[in-house]
């Protein structure tokens, strides 16, 4: 997931246009697939062992149009450019005319990103549904359909709001929270990993490029938006497979507004309790786990929770 193109000012949602460079360079050499978003349900399930990678661009900033567009257009690399409505032909914003010359490509999706991009997490389901709604009525009118794909803002999302998304025809859903996307995900809770300039240098691409999926068959708990009486979560994660080196498994967590080694409690190989100690403090409460696997590679698990306004 990137932001901003060579927006140099803006560190922590910019990418440099050398280091994009590098990271496309990189996905080619490692005989990576792009995955074309017009086909991304068949790329779910088909050849599961073939590497694949879905590039997505979050708020259609203008120097995604002016520094990476002309990369992708000419080398016709797919992606999905996810647009809030209410911001298109603002100031250093995308024009809906833009929008529309990427949009006639058959190798870009332009997806929902809500109308306002305020934290609608934190409000009344029915200024949620007002602001959904007033999206998807603009795309209607600008490109004459809405996307199937929606990327929650600041990848917040609570169960009433997946519930909403999927009341209103959405396919699929995005957070920012990192991982790997296989069949067994959440449609409404995909992961994705946010790049910048602290976490795209490339020896970090390189390795994000070399993560496998964690197959869960349940992360509790389910509600990811978290209240004081909840907070801090009891979090259990139950994996599809068998995994015999479990114990060998590494979870950090931000609890407590300090990044520390999460500990871990074995049920048997299919089942853990990841153990929290203090509340997470902040706008958002991260887990992330790893697992060596054969050959380099490493399985990755992201989990976000939202922390409510008091």
């Amino acid at each position: 997931m990137y932001h901003r193109f060579e927006e140099n000012k803006y560190p922590s949602t910019n990418i440099k246009i050398k280091d994009f460079k590098k990271h496309l360079e990189t996905i080619e050499k490692e005989g990576i697939n792009f995955i074309n978003p017009k086909n991304f349900k068949n790329a779910l399930t088909s050849n599961k062992k073939e590497r694949k990678i879905l590039l997505t661009v979050d708020d259609a900033f203008s120097s995604f149009y002016e520094n990476a567009w002309p990369i992708l257009k000419k080398k016709r690399i797919p992606f999905i450019l996810f647009v809030s409505t209410r911001e298109v032909g603002k100031f250093n914003y995308m024009s809906w005319d833009q929008i529309r010359e990427l949009y006639k490509e058959d190798f870009v999706e332009i997806g929902n990103h809500s109308h306002s991009h305020e934290y609608l997490v934190d409000e009344r389901k029915s200024v949620i549904i007002n602001d959904i709604k007033t999206s998807i009525q603009i795309f209607e009118k600008e490109l004459g359909i809405n996307s199937i794909y929606f990327s929650y803002p600041f990848g917040e999302y609570s169960l009433e709001f997946k519930d909403l998304i999927k009341s209103l025809g959405f396919e699929f859903a995005f957070g920012q929270h990192s991982g790997v996307i296989d069949e067994t995900k959440d449609f409404f809770e995909l992961p994705r990993f946010p790049i910048n300039e602290k976490y795209g240098e490339i020896k970090r691409f390189r390795t994000l490029i070399k993560t496998l999926p964690f197959k869960y068959k349940n992360i509790q708990p389910f509600e990811k938006y978290l209240i004081s009486s909840n907070n801090p979560p009891k979090v259990k994660v139950e994996f599809l497979e068998d995994h015999e080196n479990i114990s060998q498994i590494s979870c950090f967590s931000n609890e407590g507004d300090v990044w520390r080694n999460s500990k871990i409690i074995f049920i048997d190989k299919k089942n853990i309790e990841i153990k929290l100690v203090e509340k997470f403090i902040g706008e958002r409460g991260r887990i992330n786990c790893s697992l060596r696997h054969d050959s380099g590679f490493w399985r990755w698990l992201g989990i976000q929770f939202v922390i409510a306004e008091k």
